[in-house]
């Protein structure tokens, strides 16, 4: 009789390279997967307004929303990546993003353009906020690239927030 082999063991950690602790792998995947959530969640609302903006700024609101949802997007695979890069799991369904998103939906048939302005800037607030959360969790465990990504990604969510404060000054 032949003699069976046994299964292959299943880690329950992916492994990789890194000289960051195992303790602090799964605090800044956790974080940074808020983030990816977000990221996309903000992505399909900033594209939903891109498509369904009205009125006399039409133009004007229709490229910004493409624009920053462009810049929200390519984001989303940078700090994916960086999870993997530290041997962690990143989101892998829609459903996923469902339960990891702080950012909520906009169903609604209509969004005045005014309304879609300053809901977007609440969202960029708050993923400006979970980034700043993220990076301090990034400085706990000195992992400089985290911490560096996440400081260009601030930088650039300030800057779409100016842009739809100053486009919702508008008369």
């Amino acid at each position: 009789m032949a003699k069976k082999k046994p299964a292959p063991k299943a880690s329950p950690q992916l492994s990789t390279q890194t000289d960051l602790s195992h303790n602090a792998i799964p605090e800044i995947a956790e974080a940074l997967n808020g983030l990816v959530a977000d990221s996309y969640a903000l992505y399909t609302k900033t594209k939903n307004f891109h498509w369904h903006v009205s009125g006399p700024h039409f133009r004007d609101y229709h490229l910004l929303f493409d624009d920053q949802a462009t810049e929200i997007f390519a984001t989303v695979d940078d700090l994916a990546e960086r999870v993997r890069k530290l041997g962690a799991r990143t989101v892998h369904s829609i459903g996923e993003i469902a339960r990891l998103q702080t950012i909520k939906d906009n169903d609604k048939d209509y969004v005045a353009p005014g309304a879609m302005l300053t809901e977007l800037m609440n969202d960029n607030k708050l993923v400006i906020k979970r980034m700043r959360a993220a990076h301090e969790i990034a400085d706990k465990h000195d992992d400089v690239a985290t911490a560096s990504i996440l400081e260009n990604f601030i930088d650039a969510a300030e800057k779409r927030n100016w842009f739809l404060f100053e486009a919702s000054r508008r008369g």
